[in-house]
């Protein structure tokens, strides 16, 4: 499916944690999302929820998100993009992992809001104009 320019949101790894642990106030606003068929996906965070799954059920239950959810297609400029992020935000003193920095990219150029529990995801906001999905109290 088409996610450019939709009302996906792009779910982070740290947020899907929360979920899966059922903390507030994520575990809400995911189910919310999930029922509006509003979330959106991304190979990176599903191996990032892969590599740090602690039985062989989770990552059963992980590689049900192939099914569950619409995927970002990415292409390789992306990553070029991203690495040029990274760059700079070293370079401003702000490293970054290339991971986030890549998830950043790809919700950015497909118009996508990003829910996240990380903080530095400000700092790319303010950076490339990312739009972040508002979060009551955060």
């Amino acid at each position: 499916m088409e996610t450019r320019g939709s009302d996906k949101v792009l779910v982070d790894t740290s947020v899907w944690i929360d979920f899966f642990r059922k903390r507030e106030p994520f575990y809400t606003i995911v189910r919310q999302l999930i029922d509006e068929d509003r979330v959106c996906c991304l190979d990176m965070i599903l191996a990032e929820l892969i590599q740090g799954a602690r039985s062989e059920r989770k990552v059963d239950v992980l590689k049900d998100f192939l099914q569950a959810f619409d995927f970002i297609h990415v292409h390789s400029g992306l990553w070029e993009q991203a690495g040029m992020l990274s760059y700079h935000m070293r370079k401003k003193g702000r490293p970054l992992g290339l991971a986030d920095c890549f998830i950043a990219i790809v919700a950015y150029s497909n118009k996508i809001e990003l829910l996240t529990l990380d903080k530095h995801f400000k700092y790319i906001k303010g950076e490339i104009g990312l739009r972040l999905y508002p979060v009551k109290g955060r």
